[in-house]
């Protein structure tokens, strides 16, 4: 195989300015189908791909799964059934590289594993942020013992998404509370009904990577639901979860899409070790952080980590997120050419959904502690049994 020949699954702002000018723009594949069950989107989406005439539109995303001419399923869609929705594909001989999360429930979590072990058909989800410069660096850091015992890591997604909470149910176009005044058949999006801690994939998945770690228990608190700041959203504005890992880190993980933020800066990293600390920028004109115990540092020292890479091709510049939107398509496409899982394989992708439905189920139950399953076949299960 030297082409994948694509499904895309969600025509939403995702798919339409970055996923679809990628894969036409990326070595390898060719979108052969488009599947989105509001067709005022189809003609948008086929505007933007290199031979519409030769491309499929769907409102059914069974259709797409019986297309002999799809080879893999991009999911772009945001749906409470993303896990359920990839592993149906897998189980239909697809190929399924998915946007984050991963699932929304420690079942699809589980469907998604089988699905996997049992079709043999590679699976990557498509989070980023692992791939960033100074996560590297981080990981370096981490793995010459140079911060000692990790004792402590913190991540954070504030990102003030009001605009994409609500949906024109006819021509697809999102909005905030602000239009639906206006657009009275407007209907909340899941973005509105997931709880904020869900969308965690972008600060566990790179913290887990520097750690070479998981998560073995967890427990959330919430505010309350509707928002304060924006009374028409159904959520929360602030969830928090502490976690465990097995190595013994603790982990502070937070989200928060309807309270106020600084654009821009919605990601915040640290780590904090018995050798030193390392912290990601704070304010858009921050700089990262660092402090060592060995190196005669009486304070935190500036240094250049950034998201770009310095090692990156030029084929990766401008392709998204810090340049790393290219290293998702890449490890997807040389995944299935060699007929292998990738590197960031289903078990480290539910490792990054897990911890954070367990985190909502938590809040729900009054902030108990629940443990988080290992999804990676053992003396107790055998690949493609289920649990």
């Amino acid at each position: 195989m030297d082409e994948i020949r694509v499904g895309v699954v969600g025509l939403g702002p995702r798919a339409l300015l970055t996923w679809i000018p990628l894969l036409a723009r990326i070595p390898g594949y060719r979108i052969t189908a488009l599947c989105d069950r509001i067709e005022a989107l189809h003609q948008a989406a086929l505007s933007r791909t290199e031979d519409p005439a030769s491309v499929h539109t769907y409102s059914d995303y069974d259709d797409v799964l019986q297309d002999p001419s799809v080879d893999a399923v991009a999911l772009t869609v945001r749906s409470r059934d993303q896990g359920l929705l990839a592993a149906r594909a897998l189980d239909a001989g697809k190929h399924v590289h998915a946007e984050v999360p991963a699932a929304h429930s420690v079942e699809d979590c589980w469907r998604l594993v089988l699905a996997v072990e049992r079709s043999g058909m590679t699976y990557q989800l498509a989070e980023q942020t692992r791939y960033w410069g100074f996560v590297d660096a981080w990981r370096d850091l981490v793995s010459s013992g140079r911060l000692g015992r990790v004792t402590l890591g913190e991540g954070q997604y504030f990102h003030h998404y009001t605009e994409g909470m609500f949906q024109d149910p006819r021509s697809g176009e999102l909005m905030g509370p602000d239009g639906i005044s206006e657009r009275p058949d407007a209907l909340p999006t899941w973005a509105q009904q997931m709880p904020p801690i869900h969308y965690l994939p972008h600060e566990l998945s790179p913290m887990l990577r520097i750690l070479d770690d998981r998560v073995t228990e967890v427990v959330g608190m919430s505010t309350e639901s509707p928002s304060v700041a924006n009374p028409l959203i159904a959520q929360s504005d602030m969830q928090v979860a502490l976690m465990r890992t097995r190595k013994g880190t603790i982990l502070r993980m937070a989200a928060s899409f309807a309270q106020p933020h600084p654009p821009g800066n919605w990601h915040w990293y640290q780590l904090i070790g018995t050798g030193g600390r390392v912290e990601w920028t704070r304010s858009n004109r921050d700089r990262p952080k660092v402090w060592l115990t060995d190196a005669q540092m009486h304070d935190l020292a500036d240094v250049d980590w950034r998201y770009e890479r310095t090692d990156a091709p030029a084929e990766a510049h401008g392709s998204g997120h810090g340049d790393a939107d290219y290293y998702t398509h890449v490890s997807f496409r040389d995944a299935v050419f060699a007929g292998r899982q990738p590197s960031f394989d289903v078990y480290q992708a539910v490792d990054t959904a897990a911890p954070a439905v367990l985190a909502a189920r938590s809040m729900a139950a009054g902030s108990v502690l629940l443990e988080v399953p290992d999804f990676r076949p053992g003396p107790t299960r055998t690949p493609g049994q289920a649990p």
